[in-house]
């Protein structure tokens, strides 16, 4: 019998009864034991709709106690179609009027929510009583229609019927479910006029009532008044704690119930469980699963799902498998706990494979199921199972929630298939903030950034935001450099307080950063209250991004004053910011954090180390780094590779980059880059010409525009332009500023005016406000004498407001970065500097030294132009360098433009009379001076 037609079945068995008065004599005296027995017998089984049938046997009387017991047992399991059929026995026989049998009925029909019933069976009572309102209320509560039994119990009340120990629990429950504290206070009242609040099943009633509704603190004077506390009240009272998030308030409550003796039921440990979970607390945990064990619980379903579940979260994936394993028959729950803890610990293959073995299980998968197996898809870049599923998910009908949704569009995004992840966003009937956040990293995450501000700017007044969806947007702003919306989200940010939350704050530093506003940065960074390890990191690697090394080095060590510990991503920033100083001792001393904190086996941290020492000028270090790297990768070869390229030693690079191919890894863009340059560096053309014509059909790597300003670089220097020249117009993209520097510099080598002028009008308009293209310019003028074109040259760069960047050099002595520019006289030391210049002048005179000054761009006198040279800051540091620093120890300079020929030919001599070695990093690579040589061969 369907559902939808057991109302009406219902109303006719009522108007069959004046029909039938005249037959119920006949129908009592054949009513047999047997009928009885197999009623009995059906309404044992829950799952039986079998209509009985009657069999002839021993006649037998029935009595209005076997029909109670009958009902008795169709409420208890729920046997809505034997209930009818006794139900129909009850009105032939003219016994339905029975207050016991009508209140059985009643019992019965709520508790299958058959409400319209037994709602009129209660209605055409003539006098109700209390078990029948109770029935109806506890049915109405049992199936979560609180309101109705709300009002049910307000309708018994108003006549005067009195509730009592069974009916209170119950009506307790739906104010707990609506989280109707004033209404349960209210009832509370009348528990404690009516004398049941000593009651330990009310009591628990009133326990829970409070807590639900977020009142933890009567709910807990409540439950200290019980005065014979069971084991029901202790789980009412945990389950309220964990389920508020209070955790550690359930586990204390726990230990206070061990101290009682109280012996804890498989409800409490699971309920613990959970809570240790959420503390994520697993030693406590581990304590819970001995209590499971000692009692005996370790088969109970919810106590091993919830295992499962902890260790899956806190703990080792391993135990989560083997408490799974251990569990005889698995529930969707199971299956769910464990599918998830192997997403969470990224075994997603694994995963995948329990979801398969679910399934072939007989288990239906839930959308619980399908949100991890998404995740794992999404994991491996599985596009193709991810929309082999969503397909499963429409043809299951399974309803689509917003964390199935979200994670859709999540695999469709992290497969770069946006079109995709912003359909399934679009086909969402009610939209959700997951959702929308999800698809705002998808688009940043994308490079999608101008779609993420409008979808952001679209959705946020309708949806809403959180401090997840700033974090997106700040992301794409940084990435568009579009200072005005990271001022509109910081503005954003403040006025809704998320300004505090640590997320918020990093990603505002790094946005700032990012769009070049450090300052600003800086500000958000000195405004936090947040001084922990996230935050410095933030900042520290918005110093080194921007090139500031030395504030972040300051303000490391401002970190380490406070004690905080440094982890590998900020000794990776720290190295970096090194780097771009050429601070040679102060990455020394980064090193050594790394070694005494045990992150040089991160390999980020090993390859930022390679890195290091090869911009710090010492190669030696940087190839002991880089062999002790633990699994080389691609950006290990590529800094090393590129390392030895910019010291000089070409020929090392392309050895280990056929040694990187023997082991098997392919180079990828940066690495040709630095194959290329090394070609450069040491003038090998002809393999620089081999390695550039193949890199696409050997290594499939299509030549960038790096590539392209680099191949016409080497064939620049080596005075074929012509042939530079055809290479620029075959380029299948137009040529960039870098492009054309390296045509500019060509023409600078060969004094080649035409190809000069033709180079600095393409990057006038690419790059106005570089000053290096007029320098470069007036060089190539000046080489040839052509000082009116200088002078013109000098008065564009005026009249186009364009300042010339200042010859500046950096040199770390101590742990401190000293600063010169040419002709500078602010240091302490200036005096002995000058003085020790004058003295070197005069050995490396008497070596044959002799100034080179056909590249001065003064028309002034012979004498003057030397009197200019010879103040050039790279002299200047090393004067000092050779003061400040021990006998035979190196000399590290820094140069932020290319080191003229005058100072590459002074600081040879240099490195003669001094017997030491002096390396300069300028702008294009190092050179290591010794012994009146140099590394670069002269070829720079």
């Amino acid at each position: 019998m369907g559902s939808e037609f057991r109302p009406m079945y219902i109303q006719r068995l009522f108007s069959l009864h004046n029909l039938l008065q005249p037959q119920i004599q006949f129908y009592k005296s054949i009513f047999s034991a047997r009928r009885i027995q197999a009623l009995a017998i059906i309404t044992d089984n829950p799952q039986t709709t079998t209509t009985l049938n009657v069999t002839h046997d021993a006649e037998w009387t029935p009595t209005s106690i076997s029909y109670s017991k009958l009902l008795s047992q169709c409420c208890q399991t729920k046997s809505l179609n034997p209930g009818l059929q006794i139900h129909t026995h009850l009105i032939k026989i003219g016994l339905e009027n029975d207050p016991k049998h009508r209140n059985h009925l009643i019992n019965l029909y709520s508790k299958c929510r058959v409400f319209r019933s037994a709602r009129k069976l209660l209605d055409e009572s003539p006098e109700p009583d209390l078990v029948a309102w109770s029935a109806l209320i506890s049915g109405y509560t049992q199936n979560g229609l609180s309101q109705d039994a709300l009002l049910a119990f307000t309708e018994m009340h108003s006549l005067g019927i009195r509730c009592n120990e069974f009916t209170f629990p119950s009506v307790l429950k739906a104010c707990s479910m609506k989280k109707d504290i004033i209404g349960g206070k209210q009832i509370h009242g009348i528990v404690v006029v009516t004398g049941f609040e000593n009651d330990v099943f009310v009591a628990n009633a009133l326990v829970g009532l409070y807590a639900k509704c977020g009142d933890f603190l009567d709910s807990r004077k409540l439950f200290d008044q019980i005065p014979d506390r069971n084991i029901v009240s202790w789980n009412a009272l945990f389950s309220c704690y964990s389920n508020g998030h209070f955790f550690k308030e359930a586990i204390d409550l726990f230990q206070d119930m061990i101290i009682t003796g109280l012996i804890p039921d498989e409800y409490s440990l699971s309920t613990i469980i959970n809570a240790c979970t959420g503390l994520q607390d697993i030693t406590q945990g581990r304590k819970i699963h001995g209590y499971l064990i000692k009692h005996g619980y370790t088969s109970d379903p919810f106590s091993c799902n919830a295992l499962a579940d902890m260790y899956s979260k806190v703990g080792d994936f391993e135990d989560a498998k083997t408490v799974f394993d251990h569990i005889p028959n698995p529930d969707i729950v199971s299956w769910n706990a464990i599918i998830a803890g192997c997403v969470l610990h990224e075994y997603f293959n694994l995963g995948l494979e329990l979801f398969l073995k679910m399934k072939r299980s007989g288990i239906t998968p839930n959308m619980f199921t399908f949100s991890s197996v998404l995740k794992a898809c999404s994991g491996l870049g599985l596009q193709d199972l991810g929309k082999q599923f969503h397909s499963i998910l429409i043809k299951s009908e399974i309803e689509l929630d917003p964390h199935l949704c979200s994670g859709l569009i999540d695999i469709y995004s992290k497969c770069g298939e946006m079109d995709d992840a912003q359909r399934v966003y679009d086909m969402m009937p009610q939209k959700e903030l997951i959702a929308l956040n999800t698809l705002l990293c998808g688009h940043s995450q994308n490079g999608n950034d101008i779609e993420a501000l409008s979808l952001f700017s679209k959705d946020r007044d309708r949806i809403g935001f959180n401090e997840a969806t700033l974090l997106p947007i700040l992301n794409s702003s940084a990435s568009l450099q579009d200072v005005y919306v990271s001022e509109q989200i910081h503005g954003l940010s403040l006025k809704t307080g998320f300004q505090s939350d640590p997320f918020v704050i990093n990603s505002l530093i790094d946005s700032y950063s990012k769009c070049g506003y450090v300052e600003r940065a800086k500000m958000v960074f000195d405004e936090s209250d947040i001084a922990d390890l996230a935050t410095f990191t933030s900042m520290i690697s918005a110093y080194a991004q921007s090139g500031q090394g030395e504030e972040a080095i300051k303000l490391y060590l401002k970190m380490q004053d406070l004690e905080l510990k440094p982890d590998s991503y900020i000794c990776s920033s720290l190295l970096n910011a090194s780097a771009i100083l050429s601070a040679y001792e102060q990455g020394k001393q980064i090193h050594v954090h790394t070694l005494k904190s045990g992150l040089l086996s991160d390999v980020h941290t090993s390859n930022s180390l390679v890195n290091m020492y090869a911009r710090c000028g010492s190669i030696d270090d940087a190839s002991r780094a880089f062999f002790e790297v633990p699994e080389k990768g691609i950006v290990s070869w590529s800094a090393m590779i590129g390392g030895l390229a910019q010291h000089g030693y070409g020929k090392e690079a392309l050895s280990l980059f056929d040694k990187m191919l023997k082991d098997g890894i392919a180079p990828n863009n940066v690495t040709l880059a630095s194959v290329l340059s090394a070609c450069n560096h040491a003038g090998l053309v002809t393999q620089a010409k081999t390695y550039f014509e193949t890199m696409e059909g050997v290594f499939g790597i299509k030549p960038t525009q790096e590539h392209y300003a680099c191949m016409i670089d080497i064939l620049g220097r080596s005075g074929k332009l012509d042939e530079a020249m055809d290479l620029l117009s075959r380029m299948p993209f137009e040529a960039n500023a870098s492009v054309w520097g390296a045509v500019l510099g060509a023409a600078r080598t060969h004094k080649n005016v035409d190809l000069g002028q033709r180079a600095a009008r393409e990057l006038l308009v690419l790059e106005p406000e570089k000053s290096g293209t007029h320098s470069l310019l007036a060089n190539i003028y000046a080489s040839v004498g052509l000082w009116e074109e200088v002078a013109d040259t000098r008065r564009l760069m005026k009249d186009s407001k364009v300042k010339k960047e200042p010859g500046m050099s950096w040199i770390e002595v101590k742990d401190r970065v000293y600063t010169f520019i040419v002709g500078d006289r602010s240091h302490s030391m200036s005096e002995e500097i000058f003085k020790k210049l004058g003295e070197l002048m005069d050995l490396i005179r008497e070596e044959g030294y002799v100034p080179v000054l056909e590249n001065d761009l003064h028309n002034v006198t012979t004498s003057e132009k030397e009197v200019l040279l010879l103040y050039h800051s790279e002299k200047l540091a090393v004067a000092f360098g050779l003061i400040a620093t021990p006998p035979r120890a190196p000399i590290r300079v820094k140069k932020n433009l290319r080191v003229c020929i005058d100072c590459h030919t002074f600081l040879k001599f240099v490195s003669k009379v001094v017997t030491r070695e002096i390396i300069v990093r300028d702008i294009n690579r190092f050179h290591h001076f010794r012994d009146g040589n140099c590394s670069c061969g002269d070829y720079w």
